[in-house]
């Protein structure tokens, strides 16, 4: 049996802030089992909010500067989070970050996370594991969905598959015994750009979306678009939002409400039948969506399998959770990617490592 504490920190594409778990993790050959010691999301400035989302747009230089001080401002809050929650840090043995999502073009043959892991080592005398994604995509992978491995390992016994509401809706199951995930489509993303119109920052409970009204032609629209088509191996990114889904929502000059209502109904049909499809008798389903009332109504209303709700501090922490995870398979030398999910040559061990 081998035990491990790790930090882990998801900075999702919402942009709401960065979440750190610590976490306990005991691993021996025939058992995975974690322990959720302590957890906070510390909300990112304003201003950092806005470089984060003009970053793409940024010089090669303005990037590698932001680069570090997103790495500095991670760790900060590393250091935060174990002055409030008196962690000892002989006890922890790395920190396994994401990073900020920049850019995501596997097939132009890269992906981009930043939050220099060398900055964060330094600051925090903690050694550092990040980068998570690079290394798939090299070997011809999607270098995403990630956290399906910790779906199985961690949370097997609970569901047969597993859905996240995040800035998009993904999923992860086993077909024929081998893990497979994607993308479904948008989630929290493009409610969040909306609703910045009427002076807020989310659909609290998504009861302006409720006041909403569908619009028939939009939602046809949405529901064409090429990339549910697509099979898996798949992913989505910011670029793809930018290119093929807000053109269509900007081409309908309906209220603000009405396009939440849409929106809404759109997804709720895309993972309905993506449930459907796969024959799912129940599914576990975590992230920021779950927070959304009318958005899980409208996916029960069109799903007649069951959505499993878990803990939730674990509902609300798992990225950063599964990331822990990832970093305690990289430092027993075991793949951490698997390739019958992103469609890589074979599995890899993603991650650099940074000591202090």
């Amino acid at each position: 049996m081998v035990e491990l504490e790790i930090l882990g920190l998801m900075s999702g594409t919402s942009l709401d802030g960065l979440d750190i778990a610590h976490v306990k993790f005991s691993i021996s050959p025939e058992k995975k089992e974690f322990k959720l010691l302590n957890f906070k999301t510390f909300e990112y400035e304003s201003d950092c909010v806005m470089e984060l989302r003009n970053a793409p747009t940024l010089s090669v230089i303005e990037l590698l500067k932001l680069d570090k001080k997103i790495g500095k401002e991670f760790a900060n809050n590393v250091n935060l989070f174990l002055e409030e929650y008196q962690i000892d840090k002989n006890n922890i043995q790395a920190i396994a970050s994401h990073g900020q999502t920049i850019l995501h073009q596997p097939q132009n043959g890269f992906t981009l996370q930043i939050g220099c892991g060398a900055t964060i080592a330094y600051h925090t005398n903690l050694p550092v594991i990040n980068d998570f994604r690079t290394m798939d995509v090299v070997a011809g992978g999607q270098g995403a969905p990630l956290v399906p491995i910790g779906d199985f390992d961690l949370f097997n016994d609970l569901a047969e598959g597993f859905l996240n509401l995040g800035g998009f809706a993904n999923i992860s199951l086993k077909k024929e015994e081998q893990i497979s995930a994607f993308d479904i489509c948008p989630a929290n993303l493009p409610f969040n750009e909306l609703v910045k119109e009427l002076g807020v920052n989310f659909d609290n409970e998504g009861k302006i979306a409720r006041t909403g009204r569908i619009n028939s032609d939009l939602l046809s629209c949405l529901n064409d678009l090429a990339y549910y088509s697509l099979e898996a191996p798949k992913s989505l990114g910011t670029e793809w939002l930018e290119e093929f889904f807000n053109p269509v929502l900007k081409s309908f000059k309906i209220s603000i409400e009405d396009k939440l209502a849409t929106i809404s109904e759109h997804i709720a049909l895309q993972v309905a039948k993506v449930i459907a499809e796969n024959q799912l008798q129940n599914v576990m389903t975590t992230g920021g969506g779950t927070k959304n009332r009318f958005l899980i109504e409208r996916i029960q209303f069109h799903s007649k399998n069951k959505l499993v709700f878990m803990d939730e501090h674990i509902s609300d922490f798992k990225e950063a959770l599964v990331f822990a995870y990832l970093g305690v398979l990289y430092l027993l030398d075991q793949p951490n990617c698997i390739s019958s999910v992103t469609g890589a040559n074979e599995n890899v061990i993603g991650g650099c490592l940074h000591k202090a």
